[in-house]
């Protein structure tokens, strides 16, 4: 399974349970997550989506650990099945 077909599964449940995903680009710094997720009530995240079985590279696990130590949820989400719950987690306060 390619990496647009889980980002493409990942924008439609985020849009059906009325919220947004929108596609995350930084020109200024590398490294950044593909998605941002945003769900209703002010609940955030930022999503890297990689083809199955496939790592996060240096730069982007060093991304993820900068957000996640301003308090953001950051997922790398390979697999269909993750988003479900991916998703509840976000949600859930």
């Amino acid at each position: 399974m390619r990496e647009k077909v889980i980002e493409t599964y990942l924008v439609k449940q985020v849009k059906k349970q009325n919220g947004l995903c929108l596609k995350f680009i930084s020109p200024s710094l590398d490294g950044v997550p593909d998605r941002l997720i945003l769900m209703p009530h002010g609940k955030a995240a930022f999503a890297e989506l990689k083809a199955p079985n496939k790592k996060m590279r240096p730069l982007q696990v060093r991304r993820k650990r900068q957000l996640e130590a301003l308090g953001f949820k950051v997922y790398c989400i390979d697999s269909l099945e993750m988003i479900g719950g991916i998703l509840s987690e976000i949600q859930t306060p």
